[in-house]
C-alpha cells in the first residue's frame, strides 16, 4: 500500500497549481473584455414595444412611483439590484490598489451574484477612501438598489462605513469581507464540533488574526451565543487581552470593544500562548506555510479544530495539522477538504433578503443563514473531510435565502411577507434561470468559449 506521506503534493506542486489562475486570468480577461454585461429581460416582439417600455408609457409607471416611492421595488428591477461599493484599499491580499484595479474582482462578485444567487449586481469603484463620504454615496444610490454590497474596505474604516450607512438607509447594507466571512466560518464550525462531539458553547475558540473577518465573526459566534470569554483573539503582538496598551477606542473602537468582551481568563503572552487547550481556532491573517506552527496545534485540546482560511497558502498545511493532532481541518482553499468560501454566503443571503424587500441585514439573519449552511451539509452527510456545501450544490442557495426572508419577516424588517413555499418556489426558479440563461448564451455562441490553455498561455 501506498503511504499516504508518498501521495502528498510537494510544496513545489501546490505553489505551482496555485500559481494557475493568475497565469491564466489576464488572458482569459482580455478575450471577453470583461465578465459582465447587461441584456433585457422584457420582450421586445417589435419597436412598437418601446413606446411601452419607454416614452410615452412609461410615464404613468413614473407617477405611480411618484406617489408611492416603495412601488420602485414593483414597477422596476431595483428589488434585485445590488450595488457592490469599493474604494480598492483592501483588494485580495492586495491592498490599497485603487478603484481602477479594484474593478475585475468587483465584477468577478457581480458574477458570482448572478450565477449562485440569480441578483443583478453592479460594481461601482469609487475615487474616495473618506468614510463618511462612502457613506454618503451608498445613500445617493439608495433609490435606484435593494441592497449594498460593500467590497474590500480596509480596517478600521470598514466598520464605520457600514455601521453609518446601516443606520441611515433603508435597504440592506452589507460588508461581505466582515459579515460574510463570519457567516460561513460560524456554519464550518457548526458541523466541526458535531464531528468532534463537542458542545460549541461549552469549548474555547481562539480566533488568530484581527481584522475585519475576525472581528466580525468574534460578534457572530457571541450573538450566537458563544460566552464571550472562551473566545480568545490574538494578532501578530499576541494575545489580546483587556488594558494591551497598543488597542484604544479612539484608533479602533471595534477592535477595543471585543478586547473588552472576550478572554475570560485574561490570557497574555504570544501567538503560541493562544492556543494552549483551546477546542478550535480560527485563522484569518498572513499566508503561510508556517504562519501557525504544529507545536502550537499539539498543545490545543484533544479533537482540535483548525480553520487556517489565509489564501493561497494556508498558515498551516492540512497534513501537517492533521499530524500534530487536529481532527478536523478547513482552509479557503478548493483543492484542500472543507473549503470556507464567502461564495457560500453572500448570493442566497441577499437573495433571501431581496425577496423580502427587506430593509436591512442583521447579525441575526447571517446566523440564520449559518444555520442553513450547516443543516444542508448534514442531512447529505458530514465527515472529518466534508463539513460545508459547496458551490456546484446549488440547491442550498435557495434554503439559505429562505432562511434569511424567514428571519427578515421575524424580525420586522421585510416589505412583503411571502410563505416559506413561495419564497422557496420563488429563490429556485431565479437562480435556476441565471444558470440556464448562462449555459444558453453558451450553446448558442453568444458567450464564446475561451481558448485553450495552451493559447491562454503563449
Amino acid at each position: 500500500m501506498v503511504s499516504a506521506e508518498k501521495n502528498k503534493p510537494t510544496v513545489e506542486e501546490l505553489l505551482a497549481k496555485a500559481k494557475k489562475p493568475a497565469q491564466l486570468s489576464p488572458a482569459m480577461h482580455r478575450f471577453y473584455e470583461g465578465k459582465m454585461q447587461v441584456i433585457p429581460k422584457c420582450a421586445i416582439r417589435s419597436t412598437d414595444d418601446f413606446a411601452v417600455w419607454y416614452t410615452p408609457g412609461v410615464a404613468a409607471v413614473c407617477r405611480e412611483i411618484a406617489a408611492d416611492p416603495d412601488k420602485s421595488f414593483e414597477l422596476t428591477n431595483r428589488w434585485n439590484y445590488v450595488a457592490i461599493v469599493s474604494d480598492g484599499t483592501r483588494v485580495l491580499g492586495l491592498g490599497d490598489i485603487g478603484p481602477e484595479a479594484a474593478l475585475p474582482v468587483m465584477e468577478g462578485k457581480a458574477l458570482l451574484f448572478k450565477y449562485l444567487g440569480g441578483v443583478d449586481a453592479f460594481p461601482i469603484c469609487l475615487r474616495t477612501k473618506d468614510p463618511d463620504e462612502i457613506v454618503k454615496v451608498c445613500k445617493a444610490l439608495e433609490p435606484t438598489f435593494g441592497g449594498i454590497n460593500l467590497e474590500d474596505i480596509e480596517k478600521p474604516k470598514c466598520f464605520h462605513v457600514l455601521e453609518k450607512a446601516r443606520e441611515q438607509m433603508q435597504i440592506p447594507v452589507w460588508h461581505d469581507d466582515q459579515q460574510g466571512t463570519a457567516t460561513v466560518i460560524l456554519a464550518g464550525l457548526i458541523n466541526a464540533f458535531k464531528i468532534v462531539g463537542k458542545k460549541p458553547k461549552e469549548s474555547l475558540i481562539t480566533l488568530v488574526g484581527s481584522g475585519a473577518a475576525n472581528i466580525r465573526t468574534a460578534y457572530v459566534l457571541m450573538k450566537w451565543g458563544i460566552k464571550p470569554g472562551n473566545i480568545i483573539l490574538a494578532d501578530s503582538k499576541g494575545v489580546i487581552y483587556k488594558g494591551r496598551a497598543d488597542i484604544n477606542k479612539a484608533e479602533d473602537p471595534w477592535k477595543y470593544d471585543v478586547t473588552q468582551q472576550t478572554n475570560g481568563e485574561g490570557r497574555t503572552g504570544d501567538i503560541a500562548a493562544a492556543f494552549k487547550g483551546v477546542d478550535a481556532v480560527v485563522a484569518a491573517s498572513k499566508p503561510g506555510p508556517g504562519t501557525i506552527k504544529k507545536e502550537w496545534v499539539k498543545s490545543m485540546a484533544s479533537n482540535a479544530i483548525i480553520f487556517a482560511c489565509a489564501n493561497p497558502i494556508p498558515e498551516i498545511w492540512p497534513w501537517d495539522a492533521l499530524d500534530a493532532g487536529a481532527r478536523v481541518v478547513a482552509t479557503g482553499r478548493s483543492d484542500f477538504p472543507n473549503q470556507v468560501n464567502n461564495s457560500l454566503g453572500f448570493p442566497g443571503i441577499f437573495r433571501g433578503v431581496l425577496d423580502v424587500k427587506a430593509k436591512t441585514i442583521t447579525d441575526d439573519m447571517c446566523i440564520a443563514a449559518a444555520t442553513e449552511l450547516a443543516n444542508f451539509a448534514e442531512e447529505r452527510g458530514i465527515n472529518e473531510k466534508d463539513i460545508l456545501p459547496r458551490m456546484e450544490e446549488w440547491e442550498v442557495f435557495p434554503r439559505e435565502a429562505v432562511a434569511c426572508a424567514l428571519k427578515s419577516i421575524e424580525q420586522g424588517v421585510a416589505r412583503v411577507k411571502p410563505s416559506r413555499q413561495e419564497l422557496h418556489e420563488r429563490a429556485s426558479a431565479i437562480i435556476r434561470n441565471a444558470r440556464e440563461s448562462t449555459e444558453l448564451l453558451m450553446k448558442h455562441g453568444l458567450i464564446k468559449q475561451p481558448p485553450t490553455e495552451a493559447e491562454l498561455l503563449k
